[in-house]
């Protein structure tokens, strides 16, 4: 069996699905591998088969790792805007025979896992930033009250 040149593999799935670029196919198979690597490290056979959660939240941490704040900013420009889009680069390597599946799986499998503010926003947001602001309004509108209470009492003077 020859080896399969993944390259030149994604290069014909890009040309026949525009919707990707090539960037997002690298990035699932380094994310696999990632993802492969996280589970042998918890204790799990590492050459077993990825459920597309299992893969999807290994490619979450993956990207959170290399790209930290920008991850949702990346990954959007390479195409990919939602784990829908993850399972539809999934099963193009799939169809290509780049990876393989079971009888189980589906791209059904990777349909509103989790929202990309949730996964790749949300991290990066200060977790006291709505009571700052509120506690910031608050304390500005308690001086300008008592600033203007003051200039009353001077004028009735």
């Amino acid at each position: 069996m020859a080896k399969i040149n993944f390259a030149e593999v994604v290069e014909q799935i890009c040309e026949k699905d525009l919707r990707y670029s090539s960037d997002a196919y690298h990035f699932v198979q380094e994310g696999l591998n990632h993802t492969l690597k996280s589970l042998k490290r918890a204790g799990q056979h590492a050459h077993r088969h990825v459920s597309g959660q299992e893969l999807l939240h290994g490619l979450r941490e993956f990207a959170l790792k290399e790209y930290g704040p920008m991850s949702k900013a990346v990954l959007n420009e390479w195409g990919i805007k939602t784990t829908d889009d993850f399972g539809q680069v999934v099963f193009n390597l799939v169809s290509s025979g780049v990876l393989g599946k079971n009888e189980t799986d589906s791209p059904n499998d990777f349909k509103n896992v989790f929202t990309f503010d949730d996964a790749f926003v949300k991290p990066f947001v200060p977790r006291n930033l709505t009571a700052t602001v509120r506690k910031s309004s608050s304390t500005k509108a308690k001086k300008r009250t008592s600033t203007g209470s003051k200039k009353k009492k001077a004028g009735s003077l």
